[in-house]
């Protein structure tokens, strides 16, 4: 009864009902739809990043990582790799040599991270070779070919079948270099990666540095599981206790902090939202009651329960904030499910976007916990926005509020 004489008491003033019902479609609109872009951006960095650039985990010398050197190789390498690919849970091996050098054309050089794999391994713990925009992925040159990124090929002005020659400090201390001719160009919408990492084939670089067969820099694991990451990780590192095992959250914590920051970011801009929209269902709900002390005063006369005018008037805001609040998640959720095929194109942004590793195409990913928690957070609005209209009401004198006019 209290719930259907609440509904036809919001729609005693269209107008003004409709004027604040619209306000919050449009804030839970905004909301909704920002939740499931940011969702979808910081998801695909994160993607990137692990499945293109640093994969799941990664065993090294335990001294390489301090500055690098070519000299902290394992020296078994190859054979680890082996025994790492008999675990269940691992999807892809891949050793890697990784010399910190320098690459030059005919037009300039720069400082880059060269990186000696096998192709074929190396297509088991990351997707570079599906990122190939130009040539192919170590195929169409026979002698020496190099992978190269898109923003590091404009810096050297070099194109498909370009020469150009590696400079290094081999593992004996010697200076020494090689020709090398480029197969294929990668574009990762990331130029920072692209400008820093080149690939050649593992036994070209170990020739040209001078290491012995079966060494490698860099050990690369993949895992079928994600949830299976912390327990492999202790579990390698347990059993090659002479390696530094450590996983991407580990090795480049920035994104792991990625989605922690999304959802952040998100829940304090709807609370933002429903803060504005708060001050002004009081101010609505303020304006009824005062437009109706003279009704509120009779129902109280002929019996009405304090308690029950109490509920009468939380009821009218929560259902006027459900209804806007409920149609706005509608119309954020219909929207981004229409955009999750062909995404949000920002490529007036894109140079931009790519310096900091994001795609310039965003896909809005939809989260049912995040409808979940902004469906939680528009009722509780209603409630709080409702207690002081409605405890405003039953201070009213059922005598005094009948003569008023």
């Amino acid at each position: 009864m209290i719930v259907s004489v609440a509904w036809r008491n919001i729609w005693r003033n269209p107008l003004r009902s409709g004027v604040i019902i619209t306000a919050i479609t449009l804030g839970m609109f905004a909301g909704v739809f920002s939740a499931f872009f940011m969702k979808g951006w910081m998801n695909q960095r994160l993607e990137a990043g692990v499945e293109t650039e640093v994969s799941h985990i990664t065993a090294n010398h335990p001294e390489y990582r301090e500055n690098y050197e070519i000299s902290k190789y394992i020296p078994n390498g190859t054979q680890i790799t082996s025994e790492f690919e008999q675990e269940d849970i691992v999807n892809g091996v891949s050793p890697r040599i990784s010399i910190q050098s320098m690459v030059s054309s005919a037009e300039t050089g720069t400082g880059v991270k060269i990186m000696g794999v096998y192709p074929e391994k190396e297509k088991t713990v990351t997707n570079l070779y599906t990122k190939i925009a130009e040539g192919a992925y170590f195929e169409g040159v026979k002698r020496n070919p190099i992978v190269i990124g898109e923003k590091l090929a404009k810096k050297l002005k070099v194109k498909l079948r370009s020469k150009v020659v590696i400079t290094l400090q081999d593992a004996k201390g010697n200076i020494t270099g090689g020709a090398f001719r480029v197969c294929g160009i990668f574009d990762t919408s990331n130029s920072m990666f692209e400008e820093g990492n080149v690939f050649v084939r593992y036994n070209d670089l170990k020739n040209l540095a001078s290491l012995p067969d079966g060494a490698t820099h860099e050990i690369i694991v993949h895992l079928e599981n994600q949830d299976d990451l912390f327990v492999t990780t202790d579990k390698l590192a347990d059993l090659y206790q002479n390696l530094e095992v450590k996983n991407w959250k580990q090795l480049v914590p920035e994104l792991g902090l990625l989605t922690e920051m999304g959802d952040m970011y998100t829940y304090m801009l709807v609370i933002i939202i429903l803060l504005s929209l708060g001050f002004g269902i009081v101010n609505t709900m303020l304006m009824v009651v005062l437009e109706r002390v003279k009704e509120i005063g009779m129902l109280m006369a002929i019996g009405m329960s304090k308690i029950k005018v109490f509920a009468m008037l939380m009821l009218e805001t929560v259902l006027l904030t459900l209804t806007g609040g409920t149609i706005g998640v509608f119309l954020g959720f219909i929207t981004a499910s229409s955009l999750k095929e062909n995404g949000i194109n920002l490529s007036r942004y894109a140079q931009g976007l790519e310096e900091l590793g994001y795609d310039p195409v965003i896909y809005p990913v939809i989260e049912s916990g995040i409808v979940s928690t902004i469906i939680f957070l528009v009722i509780f609005t209603g409630i709080l926005a409702s207690i002081y209209p409605a405890r405003k009401a039953l201070k009213y004198n059922p005598a005094e509020a009948i003569r008023t006019e």
